[in-house]
């Protein structure tokens, strides 16, 4: 039964519904000392608070996308670990989804580190007559703790987009949805000693993409979007690998100045921030998108405006945008898709076939 399941938190009400119930049937008709039925009586209300707390963390759960199955909860690598088990660096095998996605567990080459990607292409791409035609990338980068699985189970992708294509708002893009932490361990999407997770991202899950998939040429038909700890990598991997991405969308973005409590070393924490790449960068042709509300303490406004200013004069583009209400959720993060998805279909070219 999934974490995240309508089914899980439907049985919990169920069950702590039964226990509220067992709990005043049996409460005078309990066997025994005094000591004993006072004992039971204990353990049957301990029982309805474990129960109700259970159902108020699950509803948290889906609502904020904490954790997006039990792997994720528990810490469990379920094969995706950088230490996992499987195909040898390089290969890989998609395996079909109900969802329309495919997922495979997959060893860099470069980067060393194993861990799960999920690809989307669009009902376009399969269209009659498209067997030649290329499209655009965009990679989803989720938050932290998350899994590429919060996208599919908590921010409603591919559905969003593909409403948003039939609406004329967003053109088709594939969808590469991989771990931003391998191994389970978070760097920020950071290149650190004896873990390469900016490879592994810039890297190894593109060329694991290109070789499987018809896709337009990097950097200008690739980009990425992301949430949270994701919408900071998204901020940066632009910035530190502009050959291979063209632009990024930062919803809520952390601090763009760093997380110490991540990158302990100040150096590489800063040498791996947006706010110091953006102010070295130099003709990147970068374009960024961050976007936050005003009630976001997690991700403040006056972030924006600050890294805005830094990238004047860089050539980096930056478009920021400020909703006046929302939360550090999926909830919020799906209100700003159109705005962000919009957006990206301006700065990425829509899927094209080779000129004869």
């Amino acid at each position: 039964m999934e974490l995240t399941g309508t089914s899980f938190l439907v049985t919990l009400v169920v069950v702590t519904a039964l226990a509220m119930l067992a709990t005043l049937l049996l409460w005078n008709r309990l066997p025994g000392p005094g000591w004993l039925r006072w004992t039971a009586r204990v353990l049957m209300i301990g029982l309805c608070q474990l129960t109700a707390i259970c159902v108020v963390a699950t509803w948290i759960n889906g609502s904020f996308g904490l954790y997006a199955s039990w792997d994720d909860l528990l810490g469990t690598p379920s094969g995706n670990g950088s230490t996992m088990t499987g195909p040898p660096a390089g290969r890989a095998t998609f395996t079909p989804g109900e969802d329309g996605t495919r997922s495979t567990y997959f060893r860099g080459t470069r980067s060393k580190l194993a861990g799960q990607v999920i690809v989307w292409t669009p009902p376009e791409y399969s269209a009659p007559g498209a067997a030649k035609t290329r499209f655009p990338v965009l990679t989803l980068l989720h938050g932290y703790p998350g899994s590429p699985r919060s996208w599919t189970e908590l921010g409603d992708m591919p559905g969003a987009l593909e409403d948003l294509v039939r609406l004329g708002a967003a053109h088709p893009f594939i969808l590469v949805i991989p771990e931003i932490n391998p191994g389970g361990v978070n760097t920020d999407c950071s290149d650190v000693p004896g873990r390469r997770v900016a490879t592994w991202l810039a890297d190894d899950v593109p060329a694991l993409v290109a070789r499987h998939f018809r896709t337009l040429p990097q950097p200008k038909g690739w980009a990425l979007m992301g949430i949270s700890t994701g919408a900071y990598c998204a901020a940066k991997l632009p910035l530190q690998y502009p050959k291979v991405f063209g632009a990024g969308a930062a919803l809520d973005p952390d601090a763009l100045t760093g997380d110490a409590g991540v990158l302990t070393d100040r150096g590489l924490r800063e040498r791996n921030s947006p706010m110091w790449l953006v102010t070295h960068a130099r003709k990147t042709g970068a374009a960024l998108f961050l976007a936050t509300s005003a009630q976001d303490k997690d991700s403040p406004p006056g972030q924006l405006d600050s890294f805005a200013k830094a990238a004047a004069g860089t050539g980096v583009r930056v478009k920021t945008l400020v909703r006046p209400a929302g939360g550090h959720n999926f909830q919020t993060w799906i209100g700003m898709y159109p705005d962000a998805l919009g957006w990206l279909s301006s700065e990425v070219p829509a899927p094209s076939a080779p000129a004869r």
